[in-house]
């Protein structure tokens, strides 16, 4: 099967602990061959969706920390979507405009024919941090607003919450606020760019300190591992980018509540694979762009990700 992954830039990858990368591996490892685009390489020409990419090969043995773990097996060449065996998108956020645009696009190869992972419906219908006010019986309390006053009463509420903008990544813009925060108004002020932008606000999950869980589920399955980021001490973000330590862990039995009661319902919604966030007993995202973490679970447990992601993939397009 020839898969298309719409990527980020390749040079830009940190192709060593990179979960498309670790993905790729996996798919080449069962025989079958990759090509690339990123999200501007697509357009449609007369009705038809189309992409502008390239044919690649991995270096077996190459060393993942340089710049040279896979070569060009072809010039830029024009195809339809319909044309290759399967399209991931797998290009991190944000969700701009031109995410969302990519997602249209998507969509409309679905009816030419193509095979598209996640799908473009899906993904722009699950934004990662407003996904969970479906599941609220697992999520802490948690207020989605650009209201100021409403936002200070929140915090008045619960003492110490957290907020975050609806489209970030990474931990980027995430604030912790206490009971006598000095700086409540001016980080509310900033985040909703004074009143004009939506954003969420949570409770404070002291289980933070424990690791904020990544729960991965692949065609509705749990992956029965979690890799808990744990922050830096005095940090409130676990996230990897943001200097986490990643543990793999067992599932707890409230994880696998969470998971076996969201990841049915996200499969048939054409989600292939997504990223649970947990905190605690808490859940705090459903992560459906780019969902990461298999590198280092695979590295800490008994479970190949990626493989486990392939056989899934070649499952639901033959099926």
């Amino acid at each position: 099967m020839h898969i298309l992954f719409v990527i980020d830039p390749l040079p830009g990858l940190s192709a060593w602990k990179d979960t498309s990368v670790s993905m790729m591996q996996a798919l080449v490892d069962r025989g079958h061959t990759l090509a690339v685009c990123e999200q501007g390489d697509l357009f449609i020409d007369n009705g038809e969706v189309r992409t502008s990419a390239r044919n690649i090969s991995l270096v077996p043995g190459a060393d993942l920390h340089d710049q040279h773990w896979w070569t060009w097996q072809s010039e830029p060449y024009d195809q339809p979507l319909v044309g290759f065996g399967a399209v991931l998108m797998r290009k991190d956020p944000p969700f701009d405009m031109e995410y969302f645009y990519a997602t249209h696009l998507f969509d409309h190869a679905v009816t030419q024919g193509a095979k598209v992972f996640n799908s473009g419906n899906a993904m722009r219908s699950h934004p990662e941090k407003l996904a969970i006010t479906e599941f609220s019986q697992f999520t802490a309390p948690t207020l989605v607003s650009g209201s100021m006053p409403r936002l200070r009463d929140f915090h008045a509420l619960h003492g110490d919450i957290v907020v975050k903008p609806l489209d970030g990544m990474g931990g980027a813009g995430v604030f912790r606020i206490t009971r006598h925060d000095t700086n409540l108004r001016s980080i509310l002020e900033t985040l909703t760019d004074n009143g004009s932008t939506t954003i969420m606000a949570q409770r404070y999950i002291p289980d933070i300190t424990q690791g904020d869980k990544r729960i991965l589920i692949i065609n509705g399955k749990p992956i029965p591992y979690s890799l808990a980021r744990i922050p830096l001490a005095g940090e409130a973000r676990g996230n990897l980018a943001a200097g986490g330590r990643g543990v793999a862990q067992p599932l707890t039995d409230h994880d696998w509540k969470i998971a076996n009661t969201l990841g049915p319902v996200l499969a048939k919604r054409g989600l292939l694979l997504v990223g649970l966030d947990v905190i605690g007993d808490h859940l705090t995202e459903v992560n459906v762009t780019s969902p990461t973490c298999f590198v280092e679970i695979t590295e800490q447990t008994e479970v190949n990700v990626a493989q486990e992601f392939a056989k899934a993939l070649e499952f639901l397009v033959e099926a």
